[in-house]
């Protein structure tokens, strides 16, 4: 055992394939106990917020039940936690969670149990602020000297400083020549906004001066006239930083940046104090108060899951952690004062101290006795009736208290009831419900064991296709036609989709067609001589989802008579041009949103100029003639209207296009993976390439992300020599293109060369692609091939 290892006080391991990072951890009285002890409040990146308050137990038994005091899934991932006074009618402690399109506000109270269940913690939101940008990070303090309250200040990932007092939005200032985001941090001393560029230099800004600069809450105002926003004081440091801290317990004034290789400590006017040199890769960093007068100590995590304690610039004391740490905090508990408080990226929290720990084991002595084998057998036996009556009895047999069912579904699905509350649930219980979607993405299950603890419970399924398909009379005709190929002869499609047979008029069973509910009929015909399965309709994108079940239900149909090497293939060409169509015809709906919306700014300003003449003129002692303003204004007014139904109409239609792009896509995915053979892996980079969003936004849309996606894969693992490879990629800010001239180009530059023999992959050693003769080929043929493995 090492002297120099962290002493663990306190530990949990926070769910399964949850992600964290430098933000999900604060520590804080959140619930305003005023008992002087902290919380621990934890979020993650898949949305779950929980508050631990952690006490003394017996070394190596981990968490008690009764340390986490809440926890709760949000519909949203978690970017930061701050505790703070963000409520103006309250001098409370409040808790600020943000989201990427969110900011919300919440009080954390306790409620005193009647019985032997305890203190119950309750989650309440205050007021929250809906972003109109892509948040990156925050900080708050009391802004321009107010006393009592905090305000906050997000950045944005495209460089906006947006301001939000309390419960209002203040304004919102972009950060000049920006173009990545930053670590931010506010300096209460002298009011400034502290932060690194991607100049690698820091910057530091007054609220002063950020509050009188020009406007920016319209993009195309960075150009306008107004004052121009200034740093007060720069210093390069030749790197990008990690965190910036700002201590408020030191009588120096002092500010903190933990660079890729050092750590700074400047002055308020931004001349350095003192440097480190780093020899490690650091991961966090936290200063906190220090005995000797004129010092701040540091606590240092590195990525060898080391926790330094530097005194200034001296190392005091080093100590091994049991995971890397991305977050560090100093806590204060009720059994113990000044704990470490560590989160590791996969949701390892530790509460822990410095110190070293006597070893007081002893070798306990031989006995020497007779074993009774009869005496053990027995007991042996008793053990393991033991075992299975634990592991019989074991499961869901425990009564659940007052669950919640959440019902979460993807446009264009919708949900006829989102929530269910349901009655406490004994063993064996059942209850149903009726809903009407398809393919549901989760179903949440919140539930309370016998601990009193809130627990979550996430279960993913498929709904039948009967829900969203009818049975139908076979189309002989269709616009579009794909074929798959199989290794096996070909099997009755009544044996395939036997809920689909009784209103089939083809007693063979070779045809089956499918009316889709939302869309046009799709039709399978098996081929009586060949291996091969038509799939046609006279919509490209509605043959999408009866293709997937076709091979899914092909794989099990086969699985289940024990065929272990069937095989589905495409023999092509790929239908580009008919997927073209698709993307072209959601681009012209974006162009068409883009218009209404400069149409409506353009009306807007008119209609408020309008009216400020009206008033100007109602105002006046001697009114002078309206001269048709008040005509002007109507008809302003009537053409605002007719435009924001009409951006609303458009807007519904790019939902619809949106969702047939991603089923168009879906079918393109499909149709190249079983045209070369893709595995799992090089079918998941190629859905993360040409599927990036979920739903377009105003400032970012498929086409840009799609198109930047795809030309580094042209770049990288797909590229003809490393000269290409050499090429820098565009580090302008994606934007919405002219056309997708472009766009189509390089989707079809990527089948090209996937049907050349380019392999997808995402690993540094797999870039250069390098002829390699196949075997049973002769030497003048040769297939292009990725260097390395194909894996993450």
């Amino acid at each position: 055992m090492s002297l120099f290892k962290a002493r663990d006080w306190w530990s949990v391991v926070l769910g399964e394939g949850e992600e964290f990072d430098q933000g999900c951890l604060c520590v804080g009285d959140v619930d305003n106990s005023g008992s002087g002890h902290d919380k621990i409040v934890v979020g993650s990146y898949m949305g779950l917020l929980r508050i631990y308050g952690p006490r003394a137990s017996s070394p190596g038994s981990g968490a008690l039940a009764e340390d986490q005091l809440l926890e709760v899934q949000l519909r949203d991932p978690i970017i930061q936690l701050e505790v703070g006074k963000f409520v103006s009618c309250s001098d409370l402690l409040h808790l600020a969670v943000l989201h990427p399109r969110k900011l919300s506000v919440y009080a954390v109270t306790a409620t005193a149990g009647n019985v032997e269940h305890g203190i119950q913690y309750q989650l309440r939101l205050v007021y929250e602020h809906n972003l109109q940008r892509t948040a990156c990070n925050m900080t708050y303090g009391p802004f321009g000297g107010v006393t009592g309250h905090h305000f906050i200040c997000i950045q944005s990932m495209d460089g906006m400083l947006m301001f939000f007092e309390q419960e209002s939005y203040a304004f919102g200032r972009f950060l000049p020549g920006f173009l990545l985001p930053g670590p931010l941090c506010y300096c209460g001393r002298t009011d400034t906004f502290i932060t690194v560029s991607s100049a690698r230099q820091v910057e530091s800004y007054k609220y002063e001066v950020l509050a009188v600069a020009t406007d920016a809450d319209e993009e195309h105002e960075r150009k306008t006239s107004g004052k121009r926003l200034t740093a007060d004081w720069t210093l390069v440091i030749g790197e990008q930083a990690l965190d910036i801290v700002v201590p408020t317990f030191t009588s120096t004034s002092s500010i903190f940046v933990l660079g890729e290789r050092n750590v700074y400590c400047l002055k308020d006017n931004g001349q350095i104090r003192f440097m480190k040199k780093l020899e490690y890769n650091p991961s966090c960093f936290l200063p906190y108060a220090s005995v000797s007068e004129g010092t701040t100590n540091l606590l240092m995590g590195n990525h060898n899951s080391t926790l330094l304690v530097y005194q200034d610039v001296t190392l005091k004391w080093a100590a091994q952690l049991s995971c890397v740490p991305v977050a560090v905090r100093v806590a204060n508990f009720q059994d113990l004062k000044g704990v470490v408080v560590t989160l590791s990226g996969d949701g390892h929290l530790q509460c822990s101290y410095m110190g070293t720990d006597p070893s007081f084991f002893m070798a306990p002595r031989v006995d020497a006795r007779e074993i009774n084998y009869e005496e053990v057998d027995a007991e042996m036996k008793a053990l393991q009736k033991i075992i299975k009556e634990a592991v019989r009895t074991q499961g869901s047999r425990l009564t659940v208290q007052s669950p919640k069912l959440n019902v979460c579904v993807q446009p264009p699905l919708a949900v006829t009831q989102e929530q269910f509350v349901l009655d406490s649930m004994g063993k064996f219980a059942q209850t149903v419900y009726e809903i009407c979607v398809y393919d549901f993405s989760c179903a949440s299950l919140p539930s309370s064991p016998f601990t009193g603890v809130p627990r979550v419970a996430q279960c993913k399924f498929t709904l039948p296709l009967r829900l969203v398909c009818l049975p139908s009379a076979p189309s002989k005709n269709s616009k579009y036609k794909i074929t798959i190929d199989t290794n096996k002869p070909p099997v009755s499609l009544g044996d395939i989709f036997p809920e689909f047979v009784e209103k089939s008029e083809e007693k063979e069973g070779n045809v089956l067609a499918f009316q889709l509910i939302a869309g046009s009929t799709v039709t399978v015909q098996a081929s009586k001589t060949s291996q091969r399965y038509r799939i046609q309709s006279d919509t490209f994108e509605d043959m999408w989802l009866v293709t997937k079940e076709l091979l899914q239900r092909f794989d099990t149909f086969f699985a289940k008579q024990g065929v272990k090497d069937f095989r589905n293939s495409f023999a092509g060409p790929i239908p580009l041009q008919e997927y073209f169509e698709t993307v072209d015809h959601h681009f012209e709906l974006r162009v068409n949103a883009e218009k209404y919306q400069d149409l409506l700014s353009e009306r807007a300003v008119q209609f408020r100029a309008i009216q400020r003449r009206l008033l100007t003129r109602f105002k006046d002692k001697t009114p002078a003639p309206l001269q048709n303003l008040d005509t002007l204004m109507e008809g302003t007014y009537r053409q605002v209207i007719a435009l924001a139904d009409a951006a609303e109409e458009n807007r519904a239609l790019l939902c619809q296009a949106f969702a047939r792009l991603r089923s168009a896509t879906h079918l393109l995915i499909t149709l190249l993976s079983l045209w070369q053979g893709l595995s799992a892996d090089q079918t998941s980079i190629l859905e993360a390439t040409l599927l990036p969003l979920l739903q377009d936004t105003p400032q970012l849309g498929w086409e840009e992300c799609v198109d930047a996606a795809v030309s580094h894969l042209l770049r990288t693992c797909l590229s003809r020599s490393p000269k290409d490879q050499a090429l820098s990629l565009s580090t302008s800010q994606l934007s919405m293109p002219k056309d997708t001239a472009r766009l189509k180009k390089h989707i079809t530059l990527l089948c090209d060369r996937l049907g050349k023999g380019g392999r997808l992959s995402l690993s540094s050693e797999a870039n250069v692609q390098t002829p390699v003769v196949m075997p049973g080929h002769s030497a003048s043929r040769w297939l292009l091939v990725c260097n390395g493995s194909t894996g993450h």
